[in-house]
């Protein structure tokens, strides 16, 4: 099993650059940063895990620029997002990062995705909430228009673009998809909650499942498995990536069982003594 790591990197916490090379000194899978542009202080949605929201959430470091930092200083160490707020993104210019992400760092990024919980931070970036779904499904049919081998045109009421030039394209391989069409850009996972939407999603256009906290699986991961055959996906490329996981040794072998391939453990958001402390405990998964 690889094990990588997530983390909320701020203005306050150990740097992209140093944590990168820690981790693939340690042998340390990747590295999966969040994002969030900003929180308005007049939110009245509630936090995703109750309580005060800590405030870590308001000082994240772009990921996109923070993993470039990363790339920069290793060779081997896998780089993903945890996740891309695609609703809330010109998927133009989003494309356009992505691919040269992955175009610099060989293929090694890790496309995490989702819809969000923030509902005054989409409000700002134009996003009627109510469709942010349809809006995440349409900017990545949109993107991978812009990764594909030829100019190809996409429109849809979300966005469109015209047959164009647009390089560099992602190193990462295409991927298969029922009746001869093929999955272009980065790996794409779908961070979110089981249900019946996200799971026909992941089918749709994706790689597999960022499900967060790593809870329910055994539950789930058969309804997902259905749900991704009956849509004519090949069983053996599903992807279910555990993310932001608190570890312990009974529930890492518990992935294993179900044959889950990666997790990504869950490092606090702090300075570089603290973060080593806790690379320390973690090693013991490796």
């Amino acid at each position: 099993m690889r094990i990588a790591t997530t983390i909320f990197l701020t203005d306050r916490t150990v740097s992209p650059t140093h944590l990168a090379r820690t981790l693939e000194e340690r042998g340390f899978a990747g590295l999966y940063l969040p994002e969030h542009t900003h929180i308005p202080v007049s939110r009245t949605t509630s936090a995703p895990m109750g309580g005060e929201l800590p405030e870590q959430y308001g000082r994240t470091l772009d990921p996109f620029v923070a993993l470039a930092q990363a790339a920069a200083v290793t060779r081997r160490l896998h780089l993903g997002t945890g996740i891309t707020l695609v609703a809330q993104h010109d998927p133009i210019g989003l494309a356009k990062q992505a691919a040269t992400l992955d175009h610099l760092s060989n293929g090694r990024l890790t496309l995490g995705i989702g819809y969000g919980w923030n509902v005054e931070e989409a409000a700002d970036h134009g996003v009627d909430w109510p469709t942010r779904r349809e809006r995440v499904r349409s900017h990545m049919a949109l993107m991978r228009a812009l990764w594909s081998p030829k100019p190809t045109a996409y429109e849809s009421p979300y966005g469109s673009v015209q047959a164009s030039l647009a390089y560099p394209k992602p190193a990462t391989p295409p991927r298969e998809l029922p009746a001869g069409e093929r999955l272009h850009g980065p790996r794409t996972l779908i961070g979110g909650a089981a249900g019946p939407k996200l799971f026909a999603a992941v089918a749709d256009h994706a790689d597999g499942w960022l499900p967060i906290g790593g809870g329910g699986l055994t539950e789930n991961l058969p309804v997902l498995r259905r749900v991704w055959e009956d849509a004519g996906r090949d069983p053996k490329t599903l992807q279910v990536v555990p993310y932001a996981v608190q570890p312990t040794p009974g529930k890492l072998a518990h992935y294993a069982k179900l044959g889950i391939e990666e997790v990504v453990l869950q490092l606090p958001s702090a300075r570089e003594e603290e973060v080593l402390r806790t690379l320390d405990d973690y090693a013991q998964y490796l």
